[in-house]
């Protein structure tokens, strides 16, 4: 069962570098907003609103914070337990790299779709990168079985079902990053794979 950490602290740290470095980013933030009267936008929140359609870096730093001490539990959560195989399959710096892309091409997609609905919307959180990392094992799960034993699948096909399902139904939840998490990190890790097999 790959998603059942077994790890003590100094090894967590030494195998997951990347995921730790982001669950201590995640943190710093929340700390941070958290002592600044919960100004998300002054901090990097992405929104629709006119007043700052030009300032692109919001993509990447709504990634980094949570609306929430719930958010940023549940988030933290799933980035501390499940992430890790994943950045062991692929090693550090592709596992960046699937992290952050999903992360950007998830909100990316979420404000085109609010945007066409003319709805206005503030996002923020790691939900579309997590999201990213599921569907790299979606991708795992489906074509290389080799590398994912049985429980670890349906233990994946189930947190998908349940998160999907909750994505839609729960007010205040960004059901698009999710799904535009899961399908990019799905293709991300396709393409990472087989430029890997290129070199």
């Amino acid at each position: 069962m790959i998603f059942i950490r077994y790890e003590n602290l100094k090894s967590y740290l030494r195998y997951y570098p990347v995921t730790s470095l982001i669950l201590l980013i995640n943190i710093v933030m929340f700390l941070l907003v958290a002592f600044n009267g919960n100004d998300l936008l002054r901090f990097g929140a992405l929104t629709n609103d006119v007043s700052y359609e030009h300032e692109k870096w919001r993509y990447l730093t709504a990634i980094f914070l949570h609306d929430g001490f719930d958010h940023i539990l549940f988030n933290s959560f799933a980035l501390m337990v499940f992430a890790p195989p994943m950045e062991r399959l692929l090693g550090s710096w592709k596992y960046a790299v699937l992290y952050v892309g999903s992360g950007l091409l998830a909100n990316a997609l979420s404000m085109a779709y609010y945007n066409y609905q003319m709805e206005p919307t503030l996002t923020v959180g790691a939900s579309g990168a997590i999201y990213g990392v599921y569907g790299a094992f979606l991708y795992v799960a489906l074509f290389q079985r080799q590398f994912m034993d049985d429980a670890s699948r349906k233990t994946l096909y189930a947190i998908l079902m349940v998160g999907l399902v909750f994505s839609v139904i729960v007010d205040n939840i960004n059901w698009t990053a999710h799904l535009g998490g899961l399908i990019t990190g799905f293709f991300i890790y396709g393409i990472l794979i087989r430029l890997s097999r290129s070199r």
